[in-house]
């Protein structure tokens, strides 16, 4: 399966950027597909300009795999500003109430109200200014249009949700949820239970599925690994330099079974042939590797006839 020509080098790899507040994530995505020179880039679930954090950019054949991301738990901390509610439900937005913080609101009472009514599988209406579409539009494109639209609610699950901080005005949260989930649904939720209104006043994405936060780079990291350095003889070095930085395509699925193929079964399985195999466990993943493991070839599924169906596979480098 030959490689299309595209223009941009032929890259292949996952990189873990930290998004700085005030950015789209379609911004962030081209400035880096731009540094890495890259034919083809894409990233798993966007932030909003306001947030930072996780934001996983697929480069090449990765954005074959960007989907189980878009699909995988999230890890979030975010603060909560009570007595102010916004349009948008964030600090972006414009304020259409205020109402005073009571002394009815402590911890021990928003602690209550968060293992009550934010835990488990809960109910929640996205906000109009989120990146959901209605008959092909995001959302957030209408609501500046002042446009608005019937906005169905959704379950989505919250692993957990805990308080790590209270300062009167202000609560701490931090929240392991389901694809899906909107922080600042939670809060403004939050924020009319406690009778006062609240928005997101900060917003910071710690973890996306397999990938963990402490395995970020900024921008300015990024940038800097692009920089000119003495000793460079080539633009190879350059290259060399930003790739070490990313991780590879498969760990968008790791912890799923691997299985390391033959010469003869690769070549079969990289023209899209059914391979039936021997002693195999029905698998609705699989990672398939060359036999020494030095490339990826792709995932497939494993039937109950043992029967080893492609289903994603990477182009060849031929």
């Amino acid at each position: 399966m030959a490689r299309r020509r595209n223009r941009g080098r032929a890259i292949d790899g996952i990189f873990l950027l930290n998004k700085p507040a005030g950015m789209s994530s379609n911004a962030a995505l081209q400035r880096v597909k731009r540094i890495y020179g890259a034919a083809k880039a894409g990233h798993t679930g966007a932030l909003d300009p306001l947030a930072t954090g996780m934001l996983p950019v697929c480069l090449g054949e990765a954005t074959k795999f960007s989907h189980y991301l878009l699909d995988s738990d999230k890890r979030y901390i975010t603060t909560a500003k009570l007595g102010i509610r916004t349009d948008s439900s964030d600090a972006d937005g414009e304020v259409v109430a205020t109402a005073p913080v009571g002394e009815d609101v402590t911890e021990e009472r928003i602690q209550a109200l968060l293992e009550e009514n934010f835990s488990g599988e809960i109910e929640q209406v996205p906000s109009m200014f989120s990146a959901l579409k209605f008959n092909g539009q995001p959302l957030y494109k209408l609501a500046r249009q002042g446009v608005q639209v019937e906005v169905k609610p959704r379950r989505v699950t919250i692993y957990e949700i805990k308080m790590t901080g209270f300062r009167g005005d202000e609560v701490d949260l931090e929240v392991h949820c389901s694809k899906g989930t909107y922080i600042r649904s939670i809060v403004e939720d939050l924020g009319l239970v406690l009778g006062c209104g609240a928005h997101v006043q900060m917003l910071h994405r710690l973890d996306a599925g397999p990938y963990k936060s402490p395995d970020m780079y900024t921008m300015e990291q990024l940038e800097s690994l692009a920089e000119p350095r003495a000793g460079d003889e080539e633009i190879k070095s350059i290259q060399a330099r930003l790739d070490q930085v990313l991780l590879p395509p498969w760990t968008a699925l790791v912890g799923a079974p691997e299985l390391a193929l033959t010469p003869e079964q690769s070549e079969r399985i990289s023209h899209g042939q059914r391979i039936r195999l021997t002693e195999a466990e029905p698998a609705a993943e699989v990672l398939l590797f060359n036999d020494d493991k030095s490339r990826f070839l792709g995932i497939a599924e494993i039937d109950a006839e043992g029967i080893l169906r492609p289903k994603r596979l990477i182009a060849s480098e031929q």
